[in-house]
């Protein structure tokens, strides 16, 4: 007889739950949110397992490589969906009522599962979202000092990010108040510039030695950042079957709503991973406006704002680009800048 399993993760503690086929509950205990201590609980009925069901999380997924690792058949589960179906099934939340609405769950097989990425795609992820931080905590601390100068009729101006310093010390030189005030807060942005300098060269070593990334940033609008992004999110191109798919994934198809007589489209789902949604929304926005050389991409693009406008022409060729950079990558091949040398770049709208 298979059994089916559910985990409720919490920081300390994480509730277990086992039920047969038959969905009688096997088993209720609390273990300490370890990888051992949850394998010791599971392996202690001595019976097989079907499905073990964990929601994502932020320590979702150090457990699942931890119990996949004991070859136990772990799956990670979408967080909304997963949401939606306990809160139907329940009338109080507790962790018990959790853990064995997963279990049940994992019996009848309704669940979506999420890729488990891999310890290279996180570590490329946690440098993006770390430049990220310091990138904006740095424009935080600039804008509060010009908008708080500004109450003195002191006016930074347009300056670039090496004279800002020097501009702030040399307003501030006749107020000895203003300066001691004002010191702190230039040697931690001075800190803050020096350090994200460190983290964009992990950054551009990391992409000089990555031919996947590489090969990404032949295509127009495409850059360190962006190819990066792109390589940390999808980690493992062969789960999509199909190259359209990563539009919808990234969450840049549109949403439909349809009930009896009533069948629209709206704007974009905006489902999926938000940074890569902007980075390439970003790379789009660079293809159009900035990229001189013509390519059949940018051809496109301008054909679609000419109809739609040009906010709806960034949205597609941003989603276009998501499609054609999956192929790309599965295929091995730069990015061809004529579509008569384009024969497998897929169409879509």
């Amino acid at each position: 007889m298979v059994h089916f399993a559910g985990l409720d993760v919490s920081v300390k503690t994480t509730s277990v739950c086992v039920v047969d086929d038959a969905g009688k509950v096997i088993l209720e205990q609390k273990a300490p949110t370890e990888p051992a201590d949850i394998i010791a609980v599971l392996t202690s009925l001595g019976v097989p397992l079907g499905r073990i069901g964990i929601e994502a999380g932020p320590l979702s997924q150090w457990l699942v490589n931890g119990l996949l690792a004991a070859d136990l058949p772990v799956i990670w589960v979408e967080t909304r969906h997963m949401k939606a179906l306990l809160t139907a099934q329940q009338i109080s939340k507790t962790d018990r009522n959790d853990a064995r609405g997963i279990a049940q769950m994992m019996r009848v097989g309704l669940f979506k599962p999420v890729h488990v990425k891999t310890l290279v795609a996180q570590e490329q992820r946690m440098l993006l979202t770390s430049r990220k931080l310091l990138q904006r905590k740095l424009l935080d601390v600039e804008s509060e000092l010009r908008g708080t100068l500004r109450n003195f009729g002191l006016k930074v101006g347009g300056v670039s990010g090496f004279r800002y310093e020097a501009r702030v010390r040399e307003l501030v030189e006749g107020f000895p108040r203003l300066a001691a005030i004002v010191e702190p807060l230039l040697s931690v942005r001075r800190v803050m510039r020096q350090q994200l300098a460190v983290l964009h060269k992990m950054l551009l070593d990391t992409v000089r030695g990555d031919p996947v990334c590489r090969r990404l940033m032949t295509a127009p609008g495409v850059g360190a950042v962006v190819a990066l992004t792109y390589r940390a999110s999808v980690d493992q191109p062969q789960r999509f079957v199909h190259s359209r798919a990563v539009g919808a994934h990234v969450g840049l198809t549109p949403k439909r709503y349809q009930s009896g007589e009533t069948d629209y489209e709206g704007g974009v789902s905006k489902c999926g991973d938000a940074l890569l949604r902007t980075m390439l929304y970003e790379a789009a926005h660079s293809l159009l406006t900035r990229s001189r050389k013509w390519s059949w991409l940018k051809a496109w693009g301008v054909r679609v704002a000419q109809r739609r406008g040009m906010r709806r022409a960034i949205v597609a060729v941003a989603r276009r680009l998501a499609v054609v950079l999956h192929r790309m990558w599965v295929d091995g091949n730069e990015f061809r800048w004529s579509k008569k040398d384009s024969t497998a770049v897929p169409a879509v709208a």
